[in-house]
């Protein structure tokens, strides 16, 4: 099932056509890739490029890409279509294809993206895809979006958002890690005195009000998060057309 993910920018066209389309731009906040370059080209020629993604300290996957086409429409709108693969043994992914549309409304541009891909490993890396692969390519793909719109909209730099999403994420972990020792140590209770068996009463609610928090709990403003971007088309009977437009650009 192909991904799709949108998000609702308040900022001006050209500026997010920019932090997209540029190398250098899209890779500070786009979680999925660590390096984007375009390689050369002859005049009238598509564009190349290549790309690279650490997975781990000593392990980047690359592949490479070409630029199928970029349209505007009268309507304002425009569209850019890409086709990536990845010749190496260790990625899931082997080859795909995607659009990015801008869809200027209001205020603001409606940023989407649709894009699906074939995972190699025959019958064993369709499971791992279903299972792990894909379910973590669309929550990347929402979180890097929603750290672009907070560049675009409140000037934090991708590298800030960054710092604020662990710093939270910290904060949430030992809240889920510490809360439940602190509060069930028998031997703290002593320090309320005679209010010792009341606190022993309210432990489990406090422990549950700290879990539900940690859970739950909106991300702050100022950090990034997969949540605030939709996953599902607006309208599903619009999905064969834009699957056209893809076949019309490449």
């Amino acid at each position: 099932m192909a991904l799709y993910i949108e998000a609702f920018i308040r900022t001006d066209l050209d500026d997010l056509w920019t932090r997209t389309q540029e190398p250098s731009q899209h890779q500070r906040w786009d979680l999925r890739f660590t390096e984007i370059d375009y390689l050369p080209r002859a005049e009238g020629e598509p564009q190349h490029f290549r790309y690279a993604t650490r997975v781990l300290p000593f392990l980047t996957i690359a592949g490479t890409g070409i630029s199928a086409g970029e349209k505007e429409r009268p309507d304002g709108t425009r569209t850019s279509a890409l086709r990536f693969a990845s010749p190496h043994p260790l990625s899931l992914l082997a080859e795909g294809s995607g659009y990015w549309r801008y869809v200027p409304d209001g205020d603001g541009i409606r940023f989407l993206t649709g894009y699906d891909y074939r995972p190699r490993w025959g019958a064993f890396g369709t499971l791992a895809d279903r299972l792990v692969l894909r379910p973590l390519m669309g929550w990347a793909t929402a979180w890097s979006f929603d750290r672009l719109r907070l560049w675009l909209e409140r000037g934090i730099t991708p590298e800030r958002a960054l710092l604020n999403w662990l710093a939270e994420m910290t904060v949430r972990v030992l809240t889920l890690t510490l809360a439940p020792i602190a509060l069930l140590q028998t031997s703290s209770l002593s320090l309320f005195g005679p209010f010792a068996p009341t606190m022993a009463y309210l432990c489990p609610l406090f422990l549950t009000l700290a879990i539900c928090a940690a859970l739950l709990k909106s991300p702050l403003a100022g950090t990034p998060a997969a949540r605030r971007c939709p996953r599902t088309p607006p309208v599903r009977a619009r999905a064969p057309r834009v699957l056209r437009t893809l076949e019309e650009l490449s």
